[in-house]
């Protein structure tokens, strides 16, 4: 049985400058695997080659046991609704002149599966599942606390019915006092709904707490986990 995410031997450059570095790991429905380290070590740079947003020099990717390195972005395509991204900033993930419900509406319209008879509905049941009142979809973002539209955020992401979530920093631009109901809202939904999660966070203390494995990261290069 294959795993849902199957890195081997990453490797990312940037012009002349090595990011990743031969990364290795494997990542199973239901797990939460974080990527631990200082800025600056390539922890970003492999969630964007996972995503395929950044093709890496070398290695391979396998999602759900297709490799993805070697698809062209036409076939990319049917497969990205599955991995779906939750970055660090939740305002600017989301366009500030539509309203939520339009930037929740937005995949399932993109995806060719909105219906005016339900996909309000379907919209409102996002948001709840999320811990947002429906009436939250009428704002735009800035009428929303960090909190909120990071939800709104996580709500977006659901809404394409993924396997994969990539969490790049989710938690580290809101208060302390809200990023615990965030994460308790993320390993909700990734038991009820059993999702695998790839994890990016430099908060140990968070890292402790939220992942199942943590591979820690130093100038490229995977040296514990």
């Amino acid at each position: 049985m294959s795993h849902l995410l199957d890195v081997r031997d990453l490797v990312v450059r940037y012009g002349t400058a090595t990011a990743v570095d031969g990364v290795s790991f494997a990542l199973e429905p239901g797990e939460t695997l974080a990527l631990d380290g200082p800025s600056g070590c390539g922890k970003s740079s492999t969630a964007l080659a996972v995503l395929q947003l950044r093709r890496p020099a070398a290695g391979e990717v396998h999602f759900e046991g297709r490799e993805l390195t070697s698809l062209t972005e036409r076939e990319l395509r049917p497969l990205r609704p599955r991995m779906q991204p939750v970055f660090q900033d939740p305002y600017g993930s989301l366009n500030p002149r539509h309203r939520i419900r339009d930037a929740v509406a937005e995949p399932l319209k993109v995806q060719g599966r909105w219906t005016d008879a339900d996909g309000p509905a379907r919209v409102a049941e996002l948001l709840d599942r999320v811990g947002l009142d429906p009436s939250y979809g009428a704002r735009r973002p800035h009428e929303l606390s960090g909190g909120q539209c990071q939800r709104a955020g996580i709500a977006r992401a659901l809404a394409s019915g993924p396997r994969l979530l990539v969490l790049d920093e989710p938690v580290s631009a809101l208060d302390p006092s809200v990023r615990a109901g965030v994460l308790n809202l993320l390993a909700d939904l990734r038991d009820d709904l059993g999702l695998g999660y790839l994890f990016i966070c430099h908060d140990r203390a968070v890292v402790r707490h939220f992942a199942d494995r943590v591979l820690r990261m130093r100038d490229g290069r995977v040296v514990a986990g």
